[in-house]
């Protein structure tokens, strides 16, 4: 699929919904992921977040709703066909290949935009495009001095890079990341937010996640969903502001002002610096 031009969303959800029999797990959601711009969706547990990222990468179908991808609608597409045409995405755990190498994994995700189903007799390596793919998703991710290493022996936060880069090697403009810090330190944390920053530039990212310092360092614009529904959208000073976001995350009047003080805190101590350079060091230990 073409990309088209103009100030068109490269992903756009309108009144999107899910349900599971009784259930509303989504219900009306409109969203926006815009080109170099990274688009957080917080919530408390059971606010629908990884229903959302389900419909919007295609592993479930809208009950009600549409999707478009660069203004073509492509509601009910299933995830092969939506990732072909340019969306990716991570898991909330990690899903790699555990006993390949760094570099085998990302030109394994490589293959799926560079099939050639009909040279039966060749081996998969000799794909100078996929491998090629594979290397350049891998540097960008800060992996390539660990790129003979195999998965199983990386560490939390290297997997979850390691798991960008197989998704950065499948070439999609839209990357949806479903808590892509969970269960990670301070220094991985921050090597992590480093890399969402240079991936703004020729993508669109919608960020899943619990981290609250994490997505106001990062974020240009912040989705609130309560019990499937879409609360408050808007940039992250508006979203600081809101007495309905602080209430929905605190539960009373009394500690509503802690959401800013956080917010307050990511800006006064952004993470994310020299992030490939703290790769690159512990790959060579």
């Amino acid at each position: 699929m073409n990309a088209r031009h103009g100030n068109e969303p490269v992903l756009r959800a309108a009144g999107l919904t899910r349900r599971f029999g009784g259930l509303t797990a989504v219900s009306g959601v409109d969203l926006a992921l815009d080109l170099h711009q990274i688009h957080a969706v917080i919530g408390t547990n059971g606010a629908g977040k990884s229903t959302l990222i389900n419909l919007l990468s295609g592993e479930l179908a809208p009950t009600a709703g549409q999707l478009f991808l660069h203004g073509t609608d492509v509601t009910g597409w299933p995830q092969p066909r939506l990732a072909c045409a340019g969306v990716g995405r991570s898991y909330q755990r990690n899903n790699v290949f555990a006993p390949l190498s760094v570099r085998e994994n990302c030109r394994l995700a490589a293959q799926s935009r560079a099939q050639r189903a009909w040279r039966l007799w060749e081996s998969a390596q000799s794909c100078r495009t996929a491998r090629a793919l594979g290397d350049e998703a891998m540097e960008r991710a800060g992996l390539a001095d660990c790129a003979a290493l195999p998965a199983m022996a990386l560490s939390h936060g290297q997997k979850r890079q390691l798991e960008v880069a197989m998704c950065l090697a499948t070439q999609p403009v839209a990357l949806l990341l479903d808590e892509p810090l969970a269960g990670m330190g301070a220094e991985e944390s921050a090597r992590m937010l480093s890399l969402l920053r240079d991936l703004r530039e020729g993508h669109a990212i919608l960020l899943v996640e619990h981290d609250m310092d994490a997505v106001f360092a990062v974020a240009d614009r912040i989705t609130v969903m309560v019990n499937g529904v879409v609360i408050a959208s808007g940039e992250p000073a508006a979203i600081r502001a809101n007495r309905e976001v602080q209430q929905a995350y605190l539960g009373d009047d009394e500690g509503a002002g802690e959401l800013a003080d956080v917010a307050a805190d990511a800006d006064s101590h952004p993470h994310g610096a020299g992030a490939a350079a703290g790769t690159r060091k512990e790959c060579a230990a």
